[in-house]
């Protein structure tokens, strides 16, 4: 049944993997060990099964555990918990590198994990054969509410997409890569810490002037209007506000994948797609309107800001899943 506009915007969102609120605790750095005292923030969730590892309290639902390690980690009464423990090397290995990612340092492991260094040497972690060059940063930032950051490595110069936690070993293995010609911040709520990125890596930050406020000032590069833009030859930069009024989607067009930021994703429910309605400053209008641009688009890759990435048969199939978007919010 088709939703009217009113009546979409005032539904509860679905988990998209989004926290329910800003939470004010300070950034804490995630650990392969519980802290030596733990109080009630920071105890074990009971809902989580025993064993090495568990969640505390301070989980903020942002789901990067749950789709990074989705054999160890799911959702129970509004957050994550541990639902299994690891069964092999390889389930173990996800569950740290989910460990090193979370934002709030919320998983831990009862005991030291002696092989915590090499884990920390996967990031960046590729993707997948079919994105070559794509690569998950890890090391997801409270502040930006547990927001996947990307590296894509280029000749024409790599794109750091939105920002991670800043840490000196992630910089470190990116330096490796070639380092970072530009950092791409797809909105103001993924900035993170973009001004340290942009200190240790000498890059050219980009972002939209809608989302110029004190923390984005000293951006080097503001887009204005409704572009589109480029970087280089391969990489479009199409306008779609809605979430926020710079809201920027970046579309790399050989591999045909959109960094689509917080303004569209797949919920953790369902294959569908979902926009975020709740967290939106802008009109359901406004935003649908962005999405309509999207079907001019050649792409069959969602890689987003929060929520689960997508991938297409065809752009055909992209399109369906747009118009029926569209088609549950007419009037």
């Amino acid at each position: 049944m088709a939703l009217s506009l009113r009546a979409a915007a005032s539904l509860p969102a679905p988990s998209l993997g989004l926290p329910r609120g800003r939470r004010t605790a300070s950034v804490v750095r995630a650990t392969a060990s519980p802290p030596p005292a733990l109080n009630k923030r920071n105890s074990p969730r009971p809902q989580n099964v025993s064993g090495e590892f568990f969640v505390d309290e301070r989980c903020i639902d942002c789901a990067t555990c749950r789709w990074m390690a989705p054999e160890v980690f799911k959702r129970v009464d509004g957050m994550s918990a541990v639902a299994a423990q690891p069964s092999s090397d390889e389930t173990r290995t996800k569950a740290l590198q989910a460990l090193l990612s979370c934002p709030t340092a919320s998983i831990h492991t009862d005991k030291p994990a002696k092989d915590i260094l090499q884990v920390q040497k996967t990031f960046p972690l590729a993707i997948d054969d079919d994105l070559p060059g794509v690569y998950l940063c890890g090391y997801h930032s409270e502040s930006s509410f547990g927001a996947t950051p990307y590296l894509i490595v280029h000749p024409e110069g790599n794109i750091l997409v939105d920002s991670p936690r800043y840490t000196p070993r992630l910089a470190d293995r990116i330096e490796k890569l070639g380092g970072a010609r530009y950092m791409f911040l797809t909105h103001i709520d993924d900035v993170a810490d973009h001004r340290k990125w942009a200190k240790e890596l000498k890059c050219e930050r980009i972002i939209h002037s809608g989302d110029v406020m004190d923390i984005t000032a000293d951006v080097e590069r503001k887009l204005t209007g409704n572009g589109p833009w480029n970087i280089g030859t391969d990489f479009e930069l199409i306008h779609t506000p809605g979430h926020t009024e710079g809201s920027v989607c970046l579309l790399y067009k050989p591999l045909k994948v959109l960094f689509t930021g917080d303004h569209v994703a797949k919920s953790e429910e369902s294959d569908d797609l979902n926009l975020f309605r709740m967290y939106s400053r802008q009109s359901v209008t406004l935003q649908l309107d962005s999405m309509r641009k999207l079907l001019d688009a050649d792409f069959v890759w969602y890689l987003p800001g929060h929520g689960y990435r997508i991938r297409y048969e065809d752009v055909q199939a992209k399109d369906s899943a747009i118009e029926s978007l569209l088609a549950n919010y007419t009037i």
